[in-house]
């Protein structure tokens, strides 16, 4: 009998690095989305996925496929490494389901929730498997319509176009499955502390400064986000030296931890006479909330000193002590906070920005560990470089990791989407080659 299809033999597939998209040229919209990514299959297989059958020609896919042409490749391997963490999600999933049955879970309100979110993650990719398996099924009932087709043509032809049908859910579903199944950063639920500073540029740079919060405030009140300005410095010719915000809100750290590092802008300043364009700088760092239990701070470690707060808010603020000046002695950091109107509610704000600026440095030194294995520097580990230059001369603005430009004016005025976008598809492409390159170890 005239043979079927079968999952072919595929490789793991990674878009090609974007190119710097011209002044002039509009921006392509960045997506978190990455190139289709699969896997070569061996001829041994693993339970629940067919064995390979003789192939006949399938019918053409259908044209609103991506095409691939042009893409790099990175050599797969087998499937069993996919298949075994599919299977251990799908256990997983089991016992999440039973445990939130139990009334003792139930009754644990900070257990339920935390449990519920486990399992809402699973499950999407455990239904996928699901139909992974039951399309496995259905491809070896095509094979068996070929043998009982008895020389029908048109029976042949129906089995061959359902075994094309399938083949093609299949490999869609798996490589859905290979990128839900990519680590993801435990942190991305988090609020955030925004740090901004001004870098180099004298007045300019503060100026830059106060812009930068502007975009971050505009893109927050899009996003839905509350932000609560902990501490600020303003500059003397407007903006700040130096201003510290608190972001709470969905997702917000798997967004603008995109946004640590050096911003650089190219215009003329205000305060230029003389019409030239000068170059100055921003830092912007990022910092994750973290609990009291994540962070351990020695009371013999804190200096904490009091001084009145000054400006508006009555007599207490200019009479009284309000203000905090916090001093941690082994790390040398220093937080003066003077924006709640009591002390001890300024007490607790540095204290809390102390603990995010501590999980900071904790981080930064994981970093330094594993930054061969990612080329992208996220977090603090971006601050030493530029990552994104602002020209006004041009309209545009650059940025330096993705190697795309995106329109000024709709990015001051808080659409950065686009470029977070670009960032997430960057680290998956990076993802995906870690994999393959695990994967190679396997085989």
């Amino acid at each position: 009998p005239p043979s079927l299809p079968t999952p072919h033999a595929r490789l793991f597939r990674v878009p090609e690095a974007a190119t710097m998209h011209s002044a002039m040229a509009p921006c392509a919209p960045a997506t978190a989305s990455v190139a289709r990514a699969s896997l070569e299959r061996p001829a041994a297989r693993s339970a629940g996925v067919p064995r390979s059958v003789p192939s006949v020609p399938c019918r053409r896919r259908p044209a609103h496929r991506p095409s691939r042409r042009g893409a790099s490749l990175v050599p797969g391997a087998a499937p069993k490494f996919l298949i075994d963490k599919l299977e251990s999600s799908t256990q997983t999933h089991k016992e999440l389901t039973f445990r939130l049955a139990d009334p003792d879970v139930a009754s644990d309100a900070k257990e339920f929730q935390k449990l519920s979110k486990a399992l809402g993650e699973l499950t999407g990719v455990v239904e996928q498997y699901a139909r992974y398996k039951a399309c496995a099924e259905e491809l070896q009932e095509a094979k068996a319509m070929v043998k009982d087709a008895g020389g029908d043509p048109e029976m042949e032809e129906m089995a061959r176009e359902e075994a094309a049908a399938l083949v093609e859910e299949m490999e869609e579903l798996e490589e859905k499955m290979t990128l839900a199944l990519l680590p993801t950063d435990p942190l991305d639920e988090k609020n955030i502390m925004l740090e901004i500073r001004a870098g180099t540029g004298g007045d300019e740079a503060g100026i830059w400064a106060g812009d930068l919060w502007k975009m971050y405030q505009r893109h927050a009140n899009n996003e839905g986000w509350k932000a609560t300005i902990v501490s600020q410095n303003p500059a003397d010719s407007g903006g700040y030296k130096e201003i510290v915000v608190e972001l709470v809100g969905e997702s917000v750290y798997s967004q603008l931890k995109w946004e640590a590092g050096v911003h650089r802008v190219q215009r003329v300043p205000a305060t230029e006479s003389q019409g030239r364009v000068q170059t100055s700088t921003a830092t912007v760092a990022v910092m994750p909330e973290v609990d009291e239990v994540e962070v351990k701070i020695d009371d013999k470690d804190i200096e904490l000193t009091t001084a009145r707060s000054g400006g508006a808010g009555g007599q207490n603020v200019n009479k009284v002590e309000t203000a905090v000046d916090l001093v941690h002695k082994p790390t040398g950091i220093r937080i003066f906070c003077t924006e709640e109107r009591s002390q001890l509610k300024n007490r607790i704000r540095a204290m809390q920005i102390l603990r995010s600026r501590l999980f900071e440095l904790q981080l930064e030194e994981q970093q330094k560990e594993i930054s061969g294995r990612r080329k992208a520097q996220v977090g603090s580990g971006a601050r030493s470089e530029k990552i994104r230059t602002y020209n006004w001369k041009d309209s545009r603005v650059s940025d330096h990791r993705v190697g795309q430009n995106f329109p000024l004016d709709s990015f001051l005025n808080g659409d950065v989407k686009l470029a977070i976008g670009a960032c997430q598809a960057m680290e998956q492409r990076e993802k995906l080659e870690e994999l393959n390159a695990e994967m190679n170890t396997q085989v």
